[in-house]
């Protein structure tokens, strides 16, 4: 519904029904909650995807480990450590008590057995992904916080139009009643006319 038509049935006039001042009520409220909602969740949720990833650079710690083995062979994989260029393998590297650990982690495909890597671990030691770059963060929170602004409207749309149909089966009850009450009149004037 356009703009005019919404503010044509919020003013008085003959033809004027509560139905029409409700309806261009809704979609009034509609495009305001859009215009303020979804770039507020948007905002919010891209915030929360850049705390977290904040958050795990924080809790992860790296390490220098030694590779015990040579990664496999990957099909397709950049051997510059681009996108796909990791693989599983096995490293060691030394805990904060001294003792020697073992266990699998991704690393770049170009190294070999006895290369050293980062091996990242948390408070208690244990093995842990690799924390997301600055760049993949910034990714994610612009796809995340597009994603909830999108939803959102998505969200506020599917009710504004719930809204719409339930004020429309009030218009067409009203319009029955009001047909019914104008068959019943002309029907007594065709009557009472010789």
């Amino acid at each position: 519904m356009r703009l005019p038509m919404v503010l044509a049935r919020l003013r008085c006039g003959p033809l004027r029904r509560g139905c029409d001042v409700a309806e261009s009520w809704l979609v009034l409220v509609t495009a305001v909650l859009m215009a303020l909602a979804a770039p507020a969740a948007g905002v919010t949720a891209a915030h929360a995807v850049a705390d977290a990833a904040a958050r795990q650079h924080q809790d992860r710690h790296g390490v220098t480990a030694v590779l015990t083995e040579d990664p496999p062979a990957r099909i397709g994989a950049d051997p510059t450590g681009g996108v796909g260029g990791r693989a599983h393998a096995t490293v060691r590297w030394t805990a904060a008590d001294g003792t020697s650990r073992t266990g699998e982690t991704r690393v770049p495909t170009g190294l070999r057995a006895g290369d050293r890597t980062t091996a990242w671990l948390n408070e208690d030691g244990a093995l842990l992904r690799d924390p997301v770059t600055e760049v993949e963060a910034t990714i994610q929170s612009i796809a995340i916080g597009t994603v909830a602004a999108g939803g959102t409207c998505l969200l506020l749309l599917a009710a504004e139009r719930a809204g719409g149909v339930l004020i429309d089966r009030r218009r067409s009850a009203l319009w029955e009643r009001e047909w019914a009450a104008g068959d019943a009149q002309w029907g007594r004037r065709e009557r009472g006319s010789p």
